[in-house]
């Protein structure tokens, strides 16, 4: 079973910038696409920004430009750099694992991950 952890989430001003963290138990980024979510109170959670286990990368328009996907296999750990922040990024933010990742970005989404983190929290 694999367990993701995120952090980094906190208050920031408009037009600032965060780096969220996405610790994973195992060796997970060379077996499973990894990605990010984010989800408004009554709204769906919705698909951001992924990265395949090849190192392609996949963005929605709502982030493209201003968020950057990355990941460190050494350290098993899934990186977002969120810049130029507006109140419209205010959501919870999860990271996420499974399989044909780029599903995941479309509208309606095509598949679901196979793991989840709890969440971490962006306010701007």
């Amino acid at each position: 079973h694999v367990q993701l952890v995120e952090s980094g989430g906190g208050l920031v001003q408009a037009g600032g910038s965060l780096t969220l963290s996405c610790a994973a138990s195992q060796s997970v980024y060379t077996r499973f696409c990894m990605g990010w979510f984010r989800q408004v109170p009554g709204k769906e959670r919705e698909g951001i920004a992924v990265i395949d286990v090849d190192g392609t990368r996949t963005y929605a328009d709502s982030v493209k430009g201003r968020f950057t996907i990355s990941r460190d296999n050494v350290n098993n750990t899934l990186y977002l750099q969120v810049n130029n922040l507006t109140p419209e990024d205010t959501a919870m933010y999860y990271c996420a694992a499974g399989t044909f990742c780029t599903g995941w970005i479309r509208s309606p989404p095509i598949g679901r991950p196979l793991y989840w983190g709890q969440g971490t929290q962006v306010t701007v």
